[in-house]
């Protein structure tokens, strides 16, 4: 176990910065003979059995408040440890967490240590409660050291065993099958290059959760959550590099926390989310183009394409079969075309389930896959060196200003007589819609709060408004791909799409109004 720490630059506190992945165990065996690990090894590889318990209070105090304390054992050593949350930079199985540790005497936690730390009163605090061991750790740790070219020094770790847990009476583990790049010395970004390198010939796959993460996880089962965007913490005086690699951090959290809802999980909010997440992070980059070096841009939009194309026909089917067939069933039910479509409405909802399963499975795979994972530590990897032009080192706001106002622009000047256009140009406005609304999100932070709230709410409606349009749009073209276009069924759909459309118009009609009469926040602060 590596005892030096990096110093936290903004508290000089030991900070802990690794990067963390999830391999097979046919490929971890062979790992540290590969020839891009050996042609960075700068010393003799070294073996360990490393057992570890975790302790909390009973009800999960310290895991709440995103503190871990553990007692680890290797050989005749004991030491023990204490982790904060990861930080907010944290992205692409990159972390950086306060870390402090210590010798200790034995297999007792010395609770004098937590004095030390700027966790004290939380752990003061469990420790009157109660702190009881509630999970323990048993692996193999097969440590190689590294040296790039720069002289960043890090530890490749590769960690092979079970977390054990007790949930009630029964006795729970799960297999532990990873590698830990930790940084010694040096810069980041070369964690990122090499695992990016290596990503090209090992089945390597992102492991967002730390071992504590999991513990407690077989210990207290709890039902994951879809990860939804979160605004951008963006400071008032930050440059345009520093906003654009906090936005594509942000971006990156989002589908990374979605990764294994889209491959293990049936809720359709999880593909939903990631998209939200790739379209967003699409939208940032198109922002940057101005800003950051193009041949650092353009291959990252590239494969963001591909992987908006993945989940594209996985999200469509979702809310073609859950949300639009249901109401367009009961909206015939009452038709006088009820009985002669029934049973083509039946034949048509058993084609779209097919479909969907299909999607669904086209984007677990592309999401499972090693062009996935080299996707994000690009994007990880542009977060953290963004580069570029000098417009980088300018004001946030004085890049963010000129941006906002094209996008503003654009999407004004498709906007006459919104509710009556044709649904070719009625489709471009969305869009410019959806490019102008996520650039608001995300330069909100950087302008006045409230004159910034009321413009995004009347960016959001008239959003929701052109979104509502286009799902019925969507399923007209679905039902017409499965049944054909000449079909009566297609005729059923286009009809229904083209009343739903009417029906709306005034919505549409006076969301644009009061979209239109909004004063764009960035021009008044």
């Amino acid at each position: 176990m590596n005892e030096r720490r990096q110093p936290a630059a903004d508290q000089g506190e030991p900070t802990e910065t690794e990067l963390k992945l999830a391999l097979p165990a046919a490929a971890a065996a062979a790992l540290s003979r590969h020839p891009f690990v050996r042609s960075h090894r700068r010393g003799r590889t070294r073996k360990s059995f490393l057992s570890s318990t975790y302790f909390d209070t009973e009800d999960g105090a310290l895991a709440t408040a995103g503190v871990a304390l553990r007692l680890r054992r290797e050989g005749r050593r004991w030491l023990q440890t204490v982790k904060g949350r990861q930080s907010a930079t944290s992205t692409g199985g990159l972390t950086a967490r306060t870390e402090f540790e210590w010798p200790v005497a034995g297999p007792n936690l010395d609770p004098l240590r937590f004095a030390t730390t700027p966790f004290r009163r939380i752990l003061g605090r469990a420790e009157q409660q109660g702190l009881h061991a509630q999970f323990t750790t048993d692996y193999t740790r097969t440590t190689i050291p590294l040296v790039f070219a720069d002289d960043t020094q890090a530890l490749l770790c590769i960690d092979v065993g079970n977390v054990h847990a007790q949930a009630g009476a029964q006795h729970v583990e799960a297999p532990i099958c990873e590698i830990e790049l930790e940084l010694e010395s040096g810069e980041p970004l070369r964690l990122y290059e090499f695992v990016h390198a290596l990503a090209a010939d090992v089945p390597l796959a992102l492991e967002p959760r730390s071992k504590a993460e999991r513990g407690h996880a077989l210990r207290r089962p709890v039902a994951p959550a879809p990860k939804r965007a979160a605004d951008v913490a963006l400071r008032e005086d930050a440059t345009a590099g520093e906003a654009f690699a906090t936005i594509i951090r942000e971006c990156l959290q989002q589908i990374e926390g979605n990764v294994q809802g889209v491959i293990v999980q049936g809720d359709a909010e999880w593909i939903h989310q990631m998209r939200i997440g790739v379209r967003r992070l699409r939208a940032c980059l198109s922002l940057s183009r101005r800003v950051m070096a193009l041949e650092r841009i353009e291959p990252l939009r590239g494969e963001l394409r591909w992987l908006a194309h993945a989940l594209g026909p996985a999200r469509d089917y979702d809310v073609f079969v859950l949300e639009t067939l249901p109401v367009f069933t009961a909206a015939m039910a009452h038709s006088s075309t009820a009985g002669p479509l029934s049973r083509a409405l039946a034949t048509l909802a058993a084609q779209a389930a097919a479909r969907r399963a299909d999607g669904r499975e086209a984007a677990r795979a592309a999401v499972a896959s090693g062009r996935f994972l080299r996707l994000v530590l690009s994007a990880s990897m542009l977060a953290a060196a963004p580069g570029g032009k000098s417009a980088l080192e300018k004001p946030a706001r004085d890049v963010a200003r000129p941006l906002l106002k094209r996008r503003h622009r654009a999407l004004l000047a498709l906007g006459e007589d919104l509710a009556h256009a044709a649904p070719e140009n009625r489709h471009a406005a969305r869009l410019a819609a959806k490019k102008l609304r996520y650039a608001t999100e995300f330069f909100a932070p950087l302008f006045p709060a409230k004159s910034a709230r009321n413009f995004r709410r009347a960016l959001a409606q008239l959003q929701d408004e052109m979104g509502a349009w286009n799902d019925a749009a969507v399923a007209a073209r679905i039902a017409a791909d499965l049944a054909g276009a000449d079909s009566p069924t297609a005729a059923a759909f286009g009809g229904w799409a083209a009343a739903h459309s009417s029906a709306r118009s005034e919505a549409l009609g006076a969301a644009w109004a009061t979209f239109a009469r909004a004063q764009p926040f960035w021009s008044r602060d």
